[in-house]
């Protein structure tokens, strides 16, 4: 699914040599590098501050405990996602409220959020999926009307750009309170091991993230604040730093494969291709078919003939979040989301990294297409 030796080679020169410096400094833990690549992040994002965290999670946890919230607070999050987003949530003693998701973006519906809302609810998390932002302007506009917090999920859409309707653009986890990204190895931006970070455009919130991670302390050894431990380490800043030069040369490259599968799935009727959202740019972390009705029941069978000729697919996600055992809750039960449960059982996401060249993607959609239809026959 992911090539993540090829990458290495192409710039293996420079993450060599600054893993190397970081060996000689022994500066393992909070070492300049990691403050170096939260400035340079911050200029490529635009945001503010940048605070490099120990990984995607981490980041969306901080984030909430950073606003403050109180148990049997209230937050909206979509139901079709990674588990993450729900996760924290719960961790917290908050209260996941799940809304469906829209069937072309496969994001939030913004009509369902505005329907989830009760006195209880605090903030909103809006999930750029699979590399597109989520239809940020009616969402902030909702959270403006009801008081509500937003903290966008950008963990698999760094790089994403959104426009307003006044033609103002703005990277994906740079528009509401806070944003959250990971820098796991798979994403379009990933390190050696866990990472992730949060940004934010406003100086009290960014000074209370800082000690939320540091074990709540601003001053050594003078904790103000229940905290959490989790810093990205000087290493995998020094491989980021490396990557992020080359990360709109990326982007390009995952829009160039997509363009091929676009193009190979156009005529198919049983494939239909990612949707393209006028107001954000997409930058493919995946690129996720939606199955015909006739096919979908196919899919196993289909995943595992094309296994067999070296091709790897995933489904994101088959279980949505009510569904989940861990997540069961007497307010939603199976039917309750038709749109995240219909794309649980049809989606499937082909390999997608910045390094498929033409051949490996004629293999890829050659294959799927004749596979597709001796699973039909």
């Amino acid at each position: 699914m992911v090539d993540l030796q090829t990458q290495y080679l192409q710039i293996k020169a420079d993450i060599d040599s600054g893993i190397q410096e970081v060996i000689d400094s022994a500066a393992f833990v909070k070492g300049k590098k990691v403050t170096d690549f939260a400035a340079h992040l911050q200029s490529y994002t635009g945001a503010k501050h940048v605070i490099p965290v120990g990984n995607g999670t981490d980041a969306l946890q901080i984030a909430l405990m950073a606003l403050g919230l109180q148990r049997g607070d209230e937050v909206i999050t979509p139901t079709f996602t990674f588990i993450a987003t729900a996760e924290v949530v719960a961790l917290l003693g908050l209260t996941p409220v799940v809304v469906d998701v829209d069937w072309d973006t496969m994001n939030m519906d913004t009509d369902a959020v505005r329907r989830a809302i009760t006195p209880k609810t605090k903030a909103i998390v809006p999930v750029h999926l699979f590399g597109q932002c989520a239809d940020m302007e009616p969402l902030l506009q909702i959270a403006r009307e009801n008081n509500l917090y937003v903290v966008e999920d950008a963990c698999q859409a760094i790089g994403a750009r959104y426009t307003f309707r006044n033609g103002h653009t703005a990277q994906a986890g740079t528009m509401g309170e806070i944003g959250c990204t990971s820098f796991f190895p798979s994403k379009n931006l990933g390190c050696y091991g866990d990472g992730g970070a949060l940004f934010t455009n406003d100086d009290a919130l960014a000074d209370r993230i800082r000690a939320i991670a540091n074990h709540g302390m601003v001053v050594r050894y003078h904790h103000d604040m229940v905290g959490v431990n989790s810093r990205l380490d000087t290493i995998q800043a020094v491989v980021l730093d490396a990557k992020l030069p080359h990360l709109d040369k990326y982007t390009a490259a995952r829009q160039t494969a997509a363009a091929f599968y676009d193009n190979a799935f156009s005529d198919n009727a049983d494939l239909l291709v990612p949707f393209r959202a006028p107001y954000s740019t997409h930058v493919f972390h995946q690129y996720t078919l939606r199955l015909s009705g006739r096919v979908a029941p196919l899919r196993s069978n289909i995943q595992a003939r094309l296994a067999e000729k070296g091709i790897p697919t995933m489904v994101y996600y088959p279980v949505p979040l009510h569904l989940q055992k861990a997540y069961k809750d007497p307010r939603y039960r199976a039917g309750d989301f038709p749109v995240a449960e219909r794309l649980a059982g049809c989606v499937l996401s082909l390999p997608m990294h910045t390094c498929l060249d033409g051949e490996q993607l004629a293999y890829i959609t050659g294959n799927l297409l004749q596979t597709i239809e001796l699973c039909k026959g």
